[in-house]
């Protein structure tokens, strides 16, 4: 529980990515945020080493998961889903108007100034690796990154969380800054960095986690000259 191959809500994912990608693929952010509810849900598998059937780009424009379906509404987007969410459980967002505010602007903060840094180390680091641009590149995007973190770090202060109780701003912001792992860059901003140990310790983060490593496990490639 909460995965039920009967439930209303139907998320995607992936069967299996490469190691460096586990336990980063965004199905995580739904799937932790439906834990943390106790909301049942099914799980549709997509091959990311294949292109996407034809059909599914009407549900997701790029092709990219997760997407996301219920009995009232299709969405895409994860950040848009938790809202989605959060709007129909106070254990997600506050039914106050400043909290619930306060805590949608956490979620656009994580994706639009947050992510947007990470996102370029990623490319030089792992998908362009050893390219010659990136010599002169990678600086130039961690300045303008610790730059980004520097301002989570002060607006943390010694906070639990962002605001004054866990809400889906915290989800997304712990999600977006695991993309750092083994990157020698959170360790740099204590606060930030026991933040996201304090999300990642929650119990339906783990359990999250784990249902997703499952499946990638499931799926493994099988290597060559392995036993049929």
């Amino acid at each position: 529980m909460p995965v039920d191959p009967n439930a209303e809500i139907e998320i995607t994912a992936f069967r299996w990515v490469p190691p460096f990608a586990e336990g980063l693929v965004r199905d995580l952010r739904l799937r932790w945020a439906l834990e943390e509810i106790g909301r049942p849900y099914r799980v549709r598998l997509l091959d990311a080493t294949k292109p996407r059937p034809a059909e599914y780009y009407c549900e997701q424009p790029w092709g990219q998961v997760p997407s996301f379906h219920d009995n009232d509404v299709q969405l895409f987007e994860s950040g848009a889903i938790l809202i989605h969410l959060g709007l129909q459980d106070e254990r997600l967002l506050p039914a106050d108007k400043a909290g619930r505010a306060r805590a949608i602007a956490w979620v656009i903060a994580a994706l639009n100034s947050i992510e947007t840094t990470i996102l370029p180390m990623i490319l030089i680091d792992t998908f362009s690796r050893g390219e010659p641009w990136t010599d002169g590149a990678r600086p130039k995007f961690a300045d303008r990154l610790e730059s980004r973190l520097k301002g989570l770090s002060d607006s943390l202060g010694d906070k639990e969380w962002l605001e004054d109780r866990f809400t889906i701003g915290d989800l997304i912001m712990v999600t977006v800054l695991r993309q750092l792992r083994r990157k020698g860059i959170l360790e740099k901003y204590p606060n930030v960095d026991a933040f996201v140990k304090r999300g990642e310790a929650r119990p339906a983060f783990q359990q999250a986690l784990a249902d997703q490593l499952a499946v990638f496990a499931a799926h493994q490639p099988q290597t060559e000259g392995a036993a049929a």
